[in-house]
């Protein structure tokens, strides 16, 4: 169905090392534009090769926002992207009839295309007592905690973020009503249209991608990028998947031989919830990211 906007919001999304990087600098080209990340990871700019971030070439070929804007040591949330996201777009729209949003984190690409419901104020105490059971139990007894309160956003989340998989667990024990309900099931009105590609691989050639992805990280020095940050692994940031495994590593719960197969295992589950997320939405066109031709062919075809 033709759009009635004059101003297009390209949205593309798709698992970690689906090739997402390479198709948007691509579309971007194309269409004289710019790209928004919607990736929390690689808002962080201490956070560089385990985030899998486009490299100094691939950010100088397109001009890219959301990557490296971040510290570490600041404290940020879905809600101050959405807000920080599209008063940006609003500046970009005048000088750009398309731009190209993407990244993997559902939440935050949610954020910008349906918006939020307020979420109420949380009895401090239910933080302290998920906080208490964090500490006893280690972060399984929060994943399964969250498991059983809200089961959708547990596909989701990354379950080695404790801080993450906590606020879920705050939300639905505080409201009554699991955290992903706050999630508009009404979008709101956005001043843009938008449309949705999803990129798409077999799950054997993914997960090889994965495999030689963490292997070309390691490679580089993520374990010595990880060992430097390793002062700071209590901080909601580096809660993620490619440092949690390093930082175990380095506090001798294992070897590096076991750190590198976690890695690439966790990273793979990573994938997984995020395909699980992105294919609940109706509106995403799936494509291979191999099929440029056919993926401007529809872009076209639906701003035409």
């Amino acid at each position: 169905m033709a759009l009635e906007s004059d101003k297009y919001l390209v949205v593309v999304v798709g698992p970690t090392a689906v090739g997402k990087t390479n198709l948007c600098i691509n579309l971007a080209k194309n269409f004289d534009t710019e790209i928004v990340s919607s990736d929390s990871r690689q808002f962080y700019r201490e956070m560089q090769l385990g985030t899998a971030k486009p490299s100094e070439d691939e950010l100088s070929e397109v001009r890219h926002h959301f990557v490296n804007n971040l510290s570490i040591f600041e404290d940020y949330d879905v809600r101050k992207f959405e807000k920080e996201a599209l008063a940006l777009m609003e500046k970009l729209f005048k000088s750009h009839d398309v731009l190209i949003m993407t990244g993997g984190s559902g939440l935050f690409v949610n954020a910008i295309c349906e918006g939020f419901d307020d979420i109420p104020d949380i009895d401090p105490s239910i933080r302290e007592n998920l906080n208490e059971l964090y500490n006893k139990e280690g972060i399984t007894a929060i994943q399964q905690k969250l498991k059983e309160l809200d089961p959708e956003y547990y596909t989701a989340v990354d379950i080695n973020n404790p801080q993450r998989l906590i606020r879920g667990c705050e939300v639905s024990l505080g409201t009554g009503k699991p955290f992903s309900s706050y999630r508009i099931k009404k979008k709101v009105n956005r001043p843009f249209e938008i449309i949705k590609v999803g990129l798409e691989r077999t799950r054997e050639e993914l997960y090889d991608r994965i495999n030689y992805r963490m292997d070309l990280m390691v490679g580089a020095g993520l374990f010595d990028e990880a060992e430097k940050l390793f002062p700071y692994r209590e901080l909601n940031a580096l809660q993620t998947v490619g440092y949690s495994e390093i930082f175990g590593f380095l506090e001798g719960d294992y070897d590096k031989e076991e750190a590198i197969r976690l890695l690439k295992r966790n990273s793979r589950r990573y994938a997984k919830r995020q395909f699980t997320w992105f294919r609940r939405d109706d509106e995403i066109r799936w494509f291979s990211p191999e099929d440029e031709e056919g993926i401007l062919a529809y872009i076209r075809s639906q701003i035409a």
